[in-house]
């Protein structure tokens, strides 16, 4: 499979050649791709493949309009391509507008700093699957379900463009799911752990403790009290900042959001203010070693650093090379596709708030009641709105942590709760569990990140006050 991938570099220059006269743009993208994926649900075994696959698609742009077309089989290429122009012809009426980039001929490959998966037999990789299973059973007699998802996979594209970008890219992600759900009567609750890595196999293994911790969450959590439902200010850890910047804000940066609806596009106003003068917000490939880092996008773009909002003002926003012609910005490296099935979108890649200058302790320092929340079980977004599950919290009383509580939610408007941010932590945390979903394109490795915050005036969810 290898060998075909090199030996069709020359077959895409030349179909380039032949083609693209027709077109204002084309687009050829062939991926190769193995993997694994595990599930166990307790004892019962769900999932347990290896599979490999061959494929790639033909994006071709004429007037402004798009045809793709995907293929698993190289002989049918050039009827694909055909396909692809005729699609484009058909409905282009306007004027063909990308950012530029300049023309690339690159190969390259995200390093490993440990074991590839792929040298890890299947077997082992289910007897540490069995392992954690077990561990999160052990805990305790109240644990009545568990599961466990283990999945790998290595891709390696090959990128060719009628403006002379020729690009071989390969990569290795792996993540690790466990989740524990106990019960006592009517309540129930449950502790879950994620762990991604693009580094090595053994990110994955060790996990021991996080998975006990997980299921200890869920058995603890049975008799801890509801939080009484009110409006608190909050402390949250590093892990919910950085679900908060990813969900929250995040999705807003993406430009085809702004220029595909006019009313965030007029409140995504470049030069408005969000935050405190503190705030200081990024998204980039560049930064190396995490489950969003890359070279080059899936349309050749150079990854980059983006700054999103500098001294707690919007500065910036995440592109592919059309969002970036049409709102006349520069091309940011963020046009991502989940595979060969589909065009690449504007996706978010490592998103963080920078680290404050406030001690984490005196975050909490001066509340006479509010909520500290550690960790995620789950959230929504629906444009501005968010709300979030903590996987653990405890009440904070006199500027201290006092007891713990459950069933703790946080809702509220993502500008409101930016401009209600008090004070930025001196801490910072990788997640590099996220695997975000976007347009019918699920489970897209990124990584996010960000110090503790404190934000007054926050609605938190719970039993009613």
């Amino acid at each position: 499979m290898t060998t075909k991938l090199a030996d069709a570099q020359n077959l895409l220059s030349d179909l380039i050649a032949r083609y693209s006269s027709r077109v204002d743009y084309l687009m050829i993208r062939l991926e190769e791709a193995e993997g694994t994926d595990i599930l166990l649900r307790g004892d019962k075994v769900e999932t347990l493949s290896e599979g490999i696959s061959i494929g790639g698609h033909i994006r071709a742009c004429y007037k402004g309009g798009w045809g793709l077309s995907s293929f698993n089989q190289l002989a049918t290429i050039q009827d694909r391509i055909e396909e692809a122009i005729a699609a484009a012809r058909m409905v282009g009426d306007e004027e063909t507008i990308l950012a530029p980039v300049e023309a690339v001929r690159a190969v390259c490959q995200l390093p490993l700093t440990g074991t590839d998966p792929r040298k890890i037999p299947l077997s082992q990789k289910k007897e540490l699957c069995d392992r954690y299973t077990n561990l999160l059973k052990s805990v305790d007699d109240r644990i009545t379900t568990t599961s466990v998802c283990y999945g790998d996979s290595a891709q390696r594209v090959i990128l060719a463009t009628s403006e002379g970008t020729l690009i071989e890219q390969s990569w290795v992600d792996m993540e690790i799911r466990f989740a524990a759900t106990a019960k006592n009567g009517e309540t129930v609750q449950t502790g879950r752990e994620t762990m991604g890595s693009r580094k090595a196999f053994e990110d994955l293994m060790g996990l021991d403790v996080q998975v006990q911790e997980a299921a200890q969450r869920a058995i603890a959590a049975l008799s801890l009290p509801q939080v009484k439902g009110n409006t608190y200010s909050v402390v949250i850890d590093p892990i919910l900042t950085g679900l908060f910047v990813h969900e929250a804000f995040g999705h807003l940066s993406e430009a085809d959001m702004a220029y595909e609806n006019p009313d965030i596009l007029e409140v995504m106003t470049l030069g408005r203010r969000f935050g405190p003068e503190e705030l200081q917000i990024f998204d980039g490939a560049a930064p190396q070693g995490h489950r969003g880092s890359y070279f080059y996008d899936d349309e050749g773009t150079p990854a980059t650093t983006t700054q999103l909002i500098e001294d707690g003002v919007l500065v910036g926003r995440l592109h592919s090379r059309e969002t970036a012609g049409k709102l006349e910005e520069e091309a940011t490296g963020n046009a991502r596709c989940l595979n060969y099935h589909y065009a690449p979108i504007v996706r978010m890649t490592n998103t963080w708030i920078e680290r404050g200058k406030t001690p984490v302790a005196d975050l909490f320092s001066d509340i006479k009641e509010g909520v500290y929340a550690r960790n995620w079980l789950g959230g929504m977004t629906n444009g501005e709105m968010f709300t979030f599950s903590a996987g653990e919290a405890w009440m904070i009383r006199n500027g201290e942590i006092a007891e713990p509580v459950r069933d703790v939610t946080l809702s509220g408007n993502v500008f409101q709760t930016l401009a209600d941010i008090e004070g930025i932590g001196d801490d910072f945390y990788w997640d590099e569990s996220g695997g975000c979903g976007k347009g019918g394109q699920n489970g897209l490795p990124v990584g996010c990140g960000g110090p503790s915050l404190r934000i007054r005036d926050v609605v938190v969810g719970g039993e009613a006050a």
